[in-house]
């Protein structure tokens, strides 16, 4: 009996070990593994739909891949992550306006990249509605990637490492924009923002509160700023014109350009006040490097004009006291989570 349990425990590891081998064999020749994204609690269901892109360890890993590749613009200058840095809660830091090859220069300033799945339009103006077409106006425009996309996708296909990774991704070799701007997108979509001393707070976290002023600064917040830059994502998405001068120079008019309609002049998306800390300058033309003289411009600055949002026709009236307390609540959105992950991090390109 005792010869016979022996050989029934070993025939049952040597089972155990041909279903593990067969379950490793089956994965690699299955496709890419799935990746389950986690959702914060408390947000909004996302807009984007993954349905037709279902998140995987090796769509994401080409995507982060491709995000931090110089190789993708016309002089392989300038990558993706060259102007979204992670510190700078992938804004560009210390940069007013977006630059790219051959020291060409935009007309607005980098916008952050992060909580992208829970919007409907990006940009400035709203002017793309598909996430997955976004990096279509970076990689082309002519001040910034300045690439021939078909030109681009012959480089990849030329380079086995890109051959390999998009086999990896989505089971061929083949390389398509649609696939590239996938990859993109997913490794995007875990570019989440949730985790801040502010989300810890609303989580009643344990042991974790506002000091007297993060409190004091949450109030003015609510009274004063809430109505446009709405909780969790602080931003409502809209588009407004905040009162914010006409700069000739770069006669810049806004979503009206996507419109054409007057009653869009000057109006800009609200940007998110999550990481505003980490991610000067500010406004849309980068105008300001310092959260003080955003205060400073609500406070006293605006100049209304027919299209001026009525909730900042007559400014924001801000005490010193307050900005110091408002500034100070802004502290708790900077989420370190956010610009210190690794999984986000630049990836070597060899």
């Amino acid at each position: 009996m005792k010869h016979k349990a022996i050989y029934i425990a070993g025939a049952f590891c040597l089972l155990l070990m041909l279903v593990h081998a067969q379950t490793k064999k089956s994965r690699r020749g299955g496709g890419p593994e799935p990746f389950i994204l986690q959702l914060p609690p408390g947000f909004p269901k996302p807009v984007y739909d993954f349905s037709n892109n279902r998140l995987t360890k090796q769509g994401i890993a080409l995507g982060r891949f491709m995000f931090y590749d110089f190789r993708l613009s016309r002089d392989s200058t300038v990558s993706c992550g060259f102007c979204h840095q992670q510190f700078a809660a992938f804004g560009h830091f210390d940069h007013p306006l977006a630059h790219g090859v051959g020291g060409q220069q935009g007309t607005r300033s980098v916008p952050v990249l992060f909580n992208m799945i829970w919007q409907k339009a990006f940009m400035w103006d709203g002017g793309v509605n598909n996430l997955e077409i976004q990096p279509l106006t970076p990689l082309t425009d002519h001040n910034e990637m300045a690439v021939d996309l078909k030109e681009l996708l012959q480089k990849m296909q030329r380079d086995p490492k890109y051959r390999s990774m998009f086999k990896a991704a989505f089971g061929s070799e083949a390389i398509t924009s649609e696939r590239m701007f996938k990859a993109i997108t997913q490794f995007v979509a875990t570019m989440i923002s949730a985790n801040s001393k502010y989300d810890s707070v609303m989580r009643k976290a344990p042991g974790v509160i506002f000091s007297e002023e993060e409190q004091a600064g949450y109030t003015i917040f609510q009274q004063k700023c809430a109505a446009c830059h709405k909780e969790p994502l602080f931003t409502d998405l809209s588009y407004r014109s905040n009162g914010l001068p006409y700069l000739p120079a770069l006669n810049d008019v806004g979503r009206m350009k996507i419109t054409n309609s007057t009653a869009d002049y000057l109006h800009f998306k609200v940007p998110s006040l999550r990481n505003i800390l980490k991610s000067s300058p500010y406004m849309h033309d980068g105008r300001y490097f310092d959260i003080y003289q955003v205060f400073d411009f609500y406070d006293h600055g605006v100049q209304v004009t027919p299209g001026t949002d009525p909730l900042v026709r007559n400014g924001i009236p801000l005490s010193a006291v307050e900005k110091r307390q408002l500034y100070i609540f802004l502290n708790t959105l900077t989420d370190y989570t956010l610009i210190k992950s690794t999984a986000l991090s630049e990836v070597l390109i060899n």
